[in-house]
């Protein structure tokens, strides 16, 4: 079992816009079956955590919570959730969660989705295993940075997917 943070970057390191904007992501050219990409990784998971301003914008854009894995959400504030008791609310530490996320994936991987800082938590606490991050062709100038941390990191692999740069990264504990 193994922890990852997997997610986009601009060139200049933000996984969104000041504005919460994915836009500049989502007009990239990326193969869906190719090296790196979104679908072979979600085959490993068993469970994921992130925190509410990306599952607010997943909601929004995608008009229904899209996901059935067990799933825990950082937040301060009450939001929607499906009925099938998937999505927990949480505020609980991150070291709690992590067991918990543990116990339901039943021996597969855990995706920390992010926002940045969360998984930066998950790392300050020595839960975080890998960093997975596709570089687009963009700069954004300001944003959401990808992980606002000091890490030591061990490249595991790269690739190219399209228009993508693709880093999977180990962390140094």
């Amino acid at each position: 079992m193994t922890t990852h943070y997997y997610t986009a970057s601009s060139l200049d390191g933000f996984i969104a816009t000041s504005e919460n904007s994915l836009d500049w992501l989502l007009k990239q050219d990326i193969d869906d079956n190719g090296p790196m990409a979104y679908d072979g990784f979600r085959a490993m998971l068993g469970a994921m955590a992130l925190g509410a301003t990306t599952y607010q914008w997943v909601l929004d854009h995608e008009g229904a919570w899209p996901y059935t894995l067990p799933t825990w959400v950082f937040t301060h504030r009450e939001l929607a959730v499906p009925d099938d008791g998937s999505v927990h609310l949480t505020q609980a530490d991150v070291r709690d969660v992590h067991a918990a996320m543990v116990t339901a994936a039943d021996g597969d991987d855990l995706w920390i989705v992010g926002g940045g800082d969360l998984a930066g938590q998950f790392a300050d606490a020595g839960l975080l295993d890998e960093v997975w991050v596709q570089y687009a062709p963009v700069t954004l100038g300001s944003g959401a940075p990808v992980l606002p941390r000091a890490l030591d990191l061990e490249v595991i692999d790269i690739a190219r997917n399209r228009a993508f740069m693709c880093g999977r990264y180990r962390v140094l504990k």
